[in-house]
């Protein structure tokens, strides 16, 4: 008896739909998008993930225009304002703020005393005077810097290293060989650096760790110079370097809360007088703009910068 021939398989995608379950004909129909999908990205066109953030991004402008439809902006939370600096100070601060009048411009005889009476910590505190000048640093020009030696110093201790090989009295640490091999291990053991113009070659690698401290030697600041027993003995009778900083500001120590209020007028008058002379001529009207005196850690006095 012949063998009846094997029934012939219908492929799904030559059948009749009507021969064909649905759920076959969308499986085969999801195979076919996902396919040309796949073909898109092979022929240089957007990939799948391209069109999945695409459509994101879309839904996402959808969700911004109907959250801005659909109601008013939420009110914004409060922020409450910073108190003043003389409320959040401690007791001592206040006590001091209150003894001042904040409606006038003392004299700088008068300010300094004032400076004085209202210094309430525990140790000899500084006196600074802070000088506002109508100057724009970024001008070189209009760059204010000096120094000047104080008729009463500073009232600090100064330690000043000579880098010469010469012998310097006034010095505490002096020597070329010396200063060399501390720098090495990184040792900074004095305040004020003076060097000859000669030995300025050997501190160029070391300008990195005496930069940013500023004690590197400078022709401005009168450190660098072929007198160095004259810079030491002026830097231990109390010289100081100003300069204005990016707001056109000079702030300065004049003296200590223990020196006699003569001392520190006499102090104030000759920073001010030094000031005065390194006026630029660029700068037309007023030069000194306001003048305030202060204590370490206390409040600040105004100074009648017309007198």
């Amino acid at each position: 008896m012949a063998k009846k021939a094997d029934k012939p398989v219908m492929n799904p995608d030559e059948a009749p739909e009507e021969l064909i379950p649905t759920e076959q004909v969308e499986a085969v129909v999801e195979n076919k998008d996902e396919a040309s999908t796949k073909s898109t990205a092979k022929a240089g066109k957007r990939s799948k993930k391209a069109l999945e953030a695409a459509e994101a991004k879309e839904e996402k402008e959808e969700r911004k225009k109907a959250s801005a439809t659909s109601g008013e902006a939420k009110p914004k939370a409060s922020v409450k304002p910073a108190r003043p600096k003389s409320e959040r100070k401690g007791k001592n601060y206040k006590a001091a703020y209150q003894q001042i009048d904040h409606t006038k411009a003392y004299s700088l005889k008068d300010a300094l005393a004032l400076a004085q009476a209202t210094s309430k910590v525990k140790f000899d505190a500084s006196v600074e005077l802070h000088i506002n000048l109508a100057v724009d640093p970024k001008q070189a020009d209009q760059n204010i810097r000096g120094n000047l030696v104080l008729p009463h110093g500073t009232g600090k201790t100064v330690r000043v290293a000579v880098f010469d090989d010469a012998k310097v009295e006034n010095a505490d640490i002096s020597g070329v060989e010396t200063i060399t091999k501390q720098l090495e291990k990184g040792e900074i053991n004095f305040d004020v650096l003076v060097a000859s113009p000669a030995n300025m070659a050997k501190l160029g690698k070391y300008a990195r760790l005496l930069g940013p401290r500023g004690l590197m030697p400078n022709p401005k600041s009168g450190t660098v110079t072929t007198d160095v027993a004259r810079a030491a003995s002026e830097a231990k009778a109390g010289r100081v370097e100003y300069r204005v900083d990016s707001t056109g500001i000079v702030h300065t120590s004049i003296g200590k809360v223990s020196f006699k209020p003569e001392q520190l007028v006499a102090n104030a008058e000759a920073l001010m007088t030094s000031v005065r002379n390194a006026r630029p001529s660029s700068v037309k009207g007023n030069y000194i703009k306001a003048i305030h005196v202060a204590s370490t850690m206390g409040p600040s006095i105004a100074v009648d910068a017309s007198a």
